[in-house]
């Protein structure tokens, strides 16, 4: 493995001294990320706390160009203008001035390992003690009741205890999973929660989703980070798709349908999962992993929400 220390540098402009311990929030996409909710939590964090760049990394090394080809701007007779991705590491501070930090940007298409441990060598050098990161997958549930999510970590003991509505599924991999893996191999924390975002808003921006991620990285982390924004366009967007159901009859018995499945297992006793309807078998294991291979499938391809 080549140098994972050459994949980094520090800024220039921040203050080695200035970097004390705190978690780190990882925010590097994927292959899936339903409602955008990664996207949205990352800038309402960006917008609405102090940041300073701690250090950058060279994409030059990890990126595929061709393969997700950056913006450009062509004016008449030139380019003008250039949209280079970046992939940043940044110092950021809650509500009551408690230190964390935050790496966004792409996902490397390359040199997955040894991205792996130039963040764990960042990791050491900042004192990380828990890395965080959170995403949306699409579920067959309503919008209209609460929003679940399913929690991962490299220990138990991080998530407390909660009902897998997944056994064993086989999937894409992605970086972000192959740093927990590797973290929790190495005997360090990581908890990664996915949002389970209604299919129906998969290609939409679902802001009370972003706010279920936000207050789960609170819960675990402790830190007071800002919601006042999160929560106004959460409510913002839940008025805007009631006016959308009311006027579209076919989407408002889809709904209607999804919280009653939805109403039946929360009042049934011994309810194992929110995913099928009391009267049917539990599907298995394989049917669940052949249900979400399915849409692996359709990832990429142009649906509109509702």
């Amino acid at each position: 493995m080549l140098n994972p220390s050459e994949l980094f540098r520090f800024e220039a402009d921040g203050d080695l001294a200035d970097l004390v311990p705190g978690p780190l929030l990882v925010a590097l996409g994927g292959f899936i990320d339903a409602g955008t909710i990664q996207a949205l939590l990352t800038s309402h964090l960006l917008d609405h706390s102090e940041a300073t760049v701690v250090a950058s990394f060279d994409v030059d090394q990890v990126l595929d160009y061709r393969g997700r080809r950056p913006a450009m701007v062509f004016e008449e007779t030139r380019y003008a203008s250039y949209e280079d991705p970046s992939l940043l590491l940044y110092r950021l501070t809650d509500r009551d001035g408690a230190t964390y930090y935050l790496l966004t940007g792409p996902e490397p298409d390359y040199q997955w390992e040894r991205m792996v441990e130039a963040i764990r060598l960042l990791q050491r050098r900042l004192g990380v003690r828990l890395t965080v990161t959170a995403h949306g997958i699409p579920m067959a549930v309503p919008h209209t009741r609460p929003i679940g999510l399913t929690a991962h970590a490299t220990d138990v003991n991080l998530i407390g205890e909660r009902n897998p509505v997944f056994g064993r599924v086989q999937l894409p991999g992605s970086f972000t999973a192959l740093l927990e893996l590797r973290l929790g191999e190495a005997g360090e924390a990581m908890v990664g929660y996915a949002v389970h975002v209604p299919h129906y808003l998969a290609q939409a921006e679902f802001h009370d989703g972003a706010l279920t991620a936000l207050n789960a990285i609170v819960d675990v982390t402790g830190l007071n980070l800002p919601n006042d924004a999160l929560i106004a366009a959460a409510n913002e967007g839940r008025l805007r798709l009631e006016a959308e159901i009311a006027g579209n009859a076919e989407v408002g018995t889809a709904v209607a349908a999804l919280e009653r499945q939805y109403d039946a297992f929360v009042e049934a006793a011994d309810k194992p999962n929110l995913l099928a309807p009391p009267s049917a078998p539990l599907p298995s294991g394989e049917e669940l992993a052949a249900d979400f291979e399915q849409f692996l499938r359709t990832v990429g391809e142009d649906e509109t929400p509702g």
